[in-house]
């Protein structure tokens, strides 16, 4: 399939500033793919399509504060840098992107904090954008942990023009993340309150976690109209042996196998076996999903409403089937559905 194949025309108002006023009561599409019908409704209604012994496959990643504010030494001009990742902890070596790119050199140093708590010194430039940063910190690695944390803000999506507020500490991370080492939260699982979590258990609905630490590849732009050739970022994945048995044994008693976000399906289509059994994973992926796509282990899922031309997009196209997909979203904008990170949600069925 073609990049142009996934253009829509996206109102502007549809794209989610903010959250739902509560987490289970954002709008949930839900489409059957046997017969094409789709329903409108309430997240919380999402109860009323899973049974006992039925599984859902979750992504425990945690978001931490990965952008932060600081100052070039000498002219004290104002530099954004968003932690990507930890190369090395012993060293406090990290790989960060910095805006703007080109006032940044190698040997520059930064100043965070009021009173200059943390310097950094630029160290490599590893791409055009990214660079590598040494923080010098004298101190332990939990408290430079925590000053790390203590300086950062809640990554929200550039697109997201306002300043991130103490709401956004709690709503931009699932009720249930637990590892942290995301950048970008995978949204899907922002719909779930604690009280529908218990219900769905009390229902009978087994839970499996997966990790996989959503990075900025989540949000960037496909650039070329021959999908084979666009090269998907990597991103750390990490599957215990257990969570692999509770799903290997909801798809042996042929129950509902629903992967809640895009990113626990990528997880999952990484470390599955050629027999189609969820093997344990620890390591990283770049798995680029679009149609046409064979999927192994899923046979529903709860996904957000994506911008066009995404790589999330792709993904829903290939599990739902590219027709039912594009007259659903047509649905959506027609019906005013919320897109994107704080917006609605969609259960593939």
């Amino acid at each position: 399939m073609k990049l142009s194949q996934f253009k829509f025309n996206l109102p502007k108002e549809l794209i989610a500033e903010t959250p739902a006023k509560t987490r289970d009561e954002a709008r949930l599409m839900v489409v059957h793919r046997k017969t094409g019908k789709i329903e409108h409704k309430a997240f919380k209604d999402v109860l009323s399509y899973f049974n006992d012994g039925d599984c859902m496959i979750l992504n425990d990643t945690k978001v931490f504060p990965a952008r932060m504010y600081g100052n070039k030494e000498k002219t004290g001009a104002k530099i954004e840098v968003f932690l990507l990742r930890e190369l090395n902890a012993e060293s406090r070596l990290w790989d960060v992107l910095v805006d703007p790119a080109r006032k940044i050199r190698i040997g520059n140093k930064l100043y965070f904090g009021d009173d200059d708590t943390l310097v950094a010194e630029v160290i490599d430039n590893t791409t055009s954008r990214g660079r590598t940063l040494r923080f010098l910190f004298d101190g332990s690695y939990e408290d430079f942990r925590k000053t790390l944390n203590d300086m950062g803000e809640t990554p929200l999506p550039k697109y997201i023009k306002r300043a991130p507020t103490e709401e956004d500490k709690e709503r931009y991370q699932t009720v249930y993340a637990k590892n942290e080492g995301a950048v970008a939260a995978p949204t899907a699982g922002l719909h779930f309150s604690r009280e529908l979590l218990k219900r769905l258990e009390l229902k009978g609905v087994n839970f499996a976690n997966v990790t996989l630490h959503v990075g900025l590849g989540t949000f960037r732009t496909v650039e070329v109209e021959d999908l084979t050739k666009h090269k998907m970022d990597s991103e750390q994945a990490y599957i215990s042996e257990k969570d692999c048995s509770v799903i290997n044994k909801a798809r042996e008693t042929k129950k509902k196998v629903c992967c809640v976000g895009t990113t626990s399906m990528r997880a999952i289509e990484t470390s599955v076996s050629t027999d189609g059994y969820v093997k344990p994973y620890d390591g990283w992926t770049n798995k680029f999903i679009f149609p046409p796509y064979d999927f192994s282990v899923a046979n529903c899922m709860i996904t957000n409403f994506h911008t066009p031309e995404s790589t999330l997009l792709m993904m829903v196209c290939a599990f739902g089937g590219y027709d039912l997909m594009m007259k659903a979203y047509k649905e959506a904008i027609k019906e005013k559905y919320n897109f994107y990170t704080y917006g609605d949600a969609m259960l593939i069925l």
